[in-house]
């Protein structure tokens, strides 16, 4: 089993997830053309998917799909709710996107749900709720002869499900958005975008990320891609070093040779391989 996360950040997310003979792409949020040329860059045709996998209707999540729809020939993998809110959506200036993604996805998707297990080829998916301001968002954990990686991006706080769904994983996708100094300090950003991202179903900080590593992380995970990183209100350095010295911290008997891994939003991180 090996993944790369192909991009991730505000500018658009998507990660790719292969086992066997089956590849995976998980969320759409580059555009078509970059995330074909990624998944080049990665030695992956993309007429070779067998399957596409939208976590949540988000632009940085789903804004490519449309088009990269052209390009394939697998399913796309959606929840009723999240495919609802990505087809119903109307544009304020007056465009007709919704209705082109309707046609898009129309005889194209596999509905899921986000609390029911399902299969890609190879690979089986246990999807799990996250909290964030989306219809339906969801993280999930992938298994393979035995291997299992999580994945999860876009929610507010480290829930009881989240902590209980990341244990015995061999690695570990996960959110580092923001610096709350520095989102707070940002000043292109507004107040009222502020609260949503420092909100229970906003964004997870760096400094969260830290507490889960030094209470509850289990020790198990031998990578942790950090992902999502804000380019306005982080650093990829501070991501880094908060999570770094975070693993340090735990008491003696829970150390761990944990690898702490930054995706970026330009380009792809090396492959890791389970």
């Amino acid at each position: 089993m090996k993944l790369t996360v192909l991009g991730s950040g505000s500018t658009g997310n998507a990660l790719l997830i292969c086992a066997g003979r089956t590849s995976v792409l998980v969320d759409a949020g580059l555009s078509a053309k970059e995330t074909v040329r990624r998944l080049a860059l990665v030695g992956c045709d993309v007429a070779s998917l067998d399957g596409v996998i939208i976590t949540h209707e988000h632009s940085d999540h789903a804004g490519g799909l449309r088009v990269l729809l052209k390009s394939l020939t697998c399913p796309v993998y959606v929840s009723g709710e999240t495919l609802d809110a990505y087809v119903g959506e109307r544009y304020e200036d007056g465009s007709d996107e919704f209705r082109k993604r309707f046609e898009a996805v129309k005889d194209r998707t596999v509905e899921i749900s986000s609390s029911k297990d399902f299969r890609v080829g190879e690979i089986d998916f246990h999807p799990f709720t996250i909290p964030h301001d989306a219809a339906d968002n969801f993280g999930f954990t992938a298994t393979h002869d035995g291997i299992r990686v999580a994945t999860l991006m876009d929610f507010g706080h480290v829930t009881t499900l989240i902590k209980e769904r990341l244990r015995d994983c061999a690695a570990i996708v996960i959110e580092s958005n923001h610096s709350r100094d520095m989102l707070k300090a940002c000043a292109v950003y507004p107040w009222e975008l502020k609260q949503r991202i420092l909100s229970r179903t906003g964004h997870l900080s760096n400094e969260d990320i830290a507490e889960w590593l030094r209470e509850d992380f289990d020790g198990t995970a031998s990578h942790i891609i950090l992902a999502h990183l804000s380019q306005r209100a982080n650093n990829p350095f501070v991501a880094q070093l908060n999570a770094e010295t975070a693993l340090k911290e735990r008491g003696t008997l829970f150390q761990c040779t944990t690898k702490i891994t930054l995706s970026h939003p330009k380009e792809p991180t090396p492959w890791i391989e389970l």
